[in-house]
């Protein structure tokens, strides 16, 4: 749970860059990769779903901002990585504006199920973006793509760092 705005902002800020990363590796074709033969949804539905969870989450606990109309689920890769900058650059300025330090630490009932904090809140939507980030890299290799290093260098990179290592 967090505890303080500025401590979330930080902590968000190097989130959504790794978001950023995901979205922007992505392609129009990566879009259609879907989760599983058995399953609808796709690489560009989650890419969607992170989008319109800023509304989900900060909406639904009385934070004031503009989100896209998630019906609106554009098919172009850059437009959804576009659509995302936005609503984080939205929502980072309405959290600084709205919530406070003390707002955090009061109870709220989310979605009419989840009882937590304004903190809580802030906390269970990065883990929310940090699940369905780890999801679309998944999917991103299994369209073709190569996922991009978040935590750590992914199999290219370090299959380069070994290369140059044994160069020298």
């Amino acid at each position: 749970m967090y505890t303080s705005v500025k401590g979330f902002l930080e902590d968000w800020k190097h989130e959504a860059s790794l978001t950023l990363q995901v979205l922007d590796n992505l392609t129009d074709v990566s879009l259609k990769q879907p989760v599983s033969e058995a399953q609808q949804r796709s690489l560009g539905d989650l890419a969607w779903h992170l989008v319109g969870s800023f509304g989900a989450f900060l909406n639904s606990a009385g934070l004031q901002m503009e989100v896209p109309d998630y019906k609106d689920q554009p098919t172009s890769a850059e437009a959804i990585a576009a659509a995302y900058r936005r609503v984080n650059d939205a929502a980072v300025t309405a959290l600084a504006q709205q919530w406070s330090d003390a707002k955090l630490q009061e109870s709220l009932r989310l979605f009419n199920f989840i009882d937590t904090t304004y903190g809580g809140v802030l906390n269970i939507m990065l883990r929310h973006q940090i699940h369905h980030r780890g999801q679309m890299t998944i999917l991103m290799r299994q369209a073709g793509l190569v996922a991009p290093g978040l935590y750590g260098p992914n199999e290219e990179e370090t299959a380069a760092m070994r290369a140059a290592r044994a160069q020298q």
